[in-house]
């Protein structure tokens, strides 16, 4: 039943799903083939915002015979905190679903999938196909609408509600189940298509009473040209590393560090750094434009041929997004333990995955797929059971913060002040790249400042201001989980790099669990030993 109401537009359906790229679409498709009805409601244009539209994508895809490999390597690189039952049920996952759409598009690579075979396909092609498949299996989508919060009716989630850009109005979703696929947070530090990604959905699920883990995995660097935002970090594998003097830098690669390894981190912070890919072999170089046109667009634009030039780099924050960080999957549905609530994508955590290390394209692709359907398919089953809510659904926030209603603003630029608070203690590489206690701990006294500013009153009275004050809320919530977790993790595993703890720990080998929000709880658990012999 859908009405425009005198205060906006409200509308009943069996699943909402908040987001709108791979995760949040692979969702409503699934859901909607299980007969559900869905509304989708995207922050951007479904099918071209987010960090997935605008770039080249390869997923994690590997036949039978060489997944055991595979899954090895992965394990290694993330220390070990992965769960091979997880890593073994998304390959398969992977697939059987990738070819409804690489077949469709022509971008089947064969069944060959050797362990690091990576089937590649033009995020803007990928996008607009998964949108025209919703469209056209009946899925009402909601554009350019962000969700501002949960509603929760008869103890459990049963809807949002948020506000339309173009209408300058609010709307309200009454679902039977709600899935959050609304990406991760790069804390609008610029990465291409990641200034929407600011964390919403953590904030939301934590409101609703969803536990994060992993969030000390949350402060993966890539590299771009100095001055772009297109940060293709895979290929950078391909170069050589020189300092200011033309001498060659140790590029310090190891898997746990992802792309950035710890010898070329320090070398940012000791002066400008230069590379050249010029390990790509000349007759391969076509193949990579071919594979990968937006990451040689750049230098095309800046008239540099990246394989006998060296060109200026710096390190851009990238966050959760190709971190691992996000809301806990309480079972194999990507549930996340609250009633009528699920999550997929980048919006869950990874580290049952990837552990410690990135996820970078590959298993953060087959990800979305996996966690996209198996939340879709259970929403739907859940919302079937279920039946209508009974109630008038409320805020899902535990202290009842409204974070949709409007009330006056109370100091003009507090806003902008906030959002360079968060820049400042996040992106820089040598405060949350190379980690230290000291270092950590004045970071987040500056944020809990930040936090304390915010809740105590500061407000907007317009719909675009709503929306950035929430996104603001919701980035400062995850730098500080972020440093939290990262505080009581004293070791170096992964993309976190401590200083001060610069070795690996057996006796952290365990997961970090936070719960709450004003003032969050931390529990670590150990994570059970794999089947990879360590």
């Amino acid at each position: 039943m859908n009405s425009d109401i005198s205060d906006g537009l409200a509308l009943e359906t069996d699943v909402l799903v908040i987001g709108g790229g791979p995760a949040a679409t692979w969702a409503a498709l699934t859901a909607r083939e299980e007969g559900a009805r869905v509304v989708l409601a995207d922050k951007g244009y479904c099918g071209s915002s987010g960090v997935a539209a605008p770039s080249t994508i390869g997923h994690w895809w590997v036949a039978e015979e060489n997944r055991p490999a595979a899954m090895a390597e992965k394990a290694r690189a993330g220390g070990y905190l992965s769960d091979p039952a997880w890593m073994a049920r998304i390959l398969d996952e992977t697939w059987r679903t990738w070819p409804r759409i690489a077949d469709r598009r022509g971008y089947r690579q064969g069944d060959d999938g050797d362990a690091g075979a990576q089937p590649l396909v033009q995020g803007p092609v990928y996008l607009r196909e998964m949108r025209r498949l919703i469209k056209q299996a009946g899925v009402t989508i909601l554009d350019h609408s962000p969700a501002l919060e949960l509603l929760a009716a008869d103890g459990a989630v049963c809807g949002a509600r948020g506000l339309r850009r173009h209408a300058a109005g609010p709307w309200r979703v009454h679902a039977g189940a709600v899935i959050l696929a609304t990406g991760g947070c790069a804390f609008k530090s610029g990465c291409l298509g990641g200034n929407v990604a600011t964390g919403d959905g953590y904030l939301m699920a934590a409101e609703a009473g969803a536990r994060l883990t992993g969030m000390e995995f949350s402060n993966y660097y890539g590299l771009v040209p100095v001055g772009c935002s297109i940060d293709k970090n895979g290929y950078y594998l391909l170069a050589t590393y020189y300092d200011e003097r033309g001498r060659e830098i140790d590029r310090g690669w190891s898997p746990p560090a992802g792309v950035v390894g710890t010898a070329i981190a320090r070398a940012f912070i000791e002066g400008p750094v230069f590379a050249r890919f010029d390990r790509v072999a000349p007759q391969d170089r076509l193949a990579v434009r071919a594979s990968q046109p937006n990451l040689l667009i750049q230098f095309d634009r800046l008239g540099i041929d990246p394989f006998t030039e060296k060109f200026r780099i710096e390190p851009i924050m990238e966050g959760s997004v190709r971190g691992t960080g996000g809301v806990v999957v309480a079972d194999e549905t990507c549930w996340t333990g609250v009633p009528g609530l699920w999550v997929a994508g980048d919006t869950a955590s990874r580290q049952h995955i990837t552990g410690a290390a990135s996820g970078a394209g590959s298993a953060n692709a087959a990800w979305t797929v996996s966690s996209g359907r198996w939340s879709g398919k259970a929403a739907a089953r859940h919302a079937r059971e279920r039946g209508r809510p009974r109630g008038h659904p409320a805020p899902a926030a535990p202290e009842g913060r409204n974070g949709a209603a409007a009330r006056p603003t109370t100091e003009a630029g507090a806003l902008q002040r906030l959002e360079k608070l968060i820049g400042a203690e996040v992106h820089p590489l040598e405060k949350n790249g190379l980690r230290s206690a000291t270092g950590m701990t004045e970071a987040l006294g500056r944020l809990e400042n930040g936090w304390d500013l915010l809740r105590n009153g500061l407000a907007a009275d317009d719909v675009r201001a709503r929306i950035r004050l929430r996104e603001t809320e919701a980035m400062l919530a995850t730098a500080r989980w972020s440093y939290i977790a990262a505080l009581a993790r004293e070791e170096t595993r992964g993309m976190h790099v401590r200083a001060d703890f610069p070795a690996t720990e057996q006796g952290q080998h365990r997961q970090l669990i936070l719960s709450g929000i004003d003032a969050p709880v931390l529990e670590a658990v150990p994570v059970a030993r794999n089947d990879f012999g360590q």
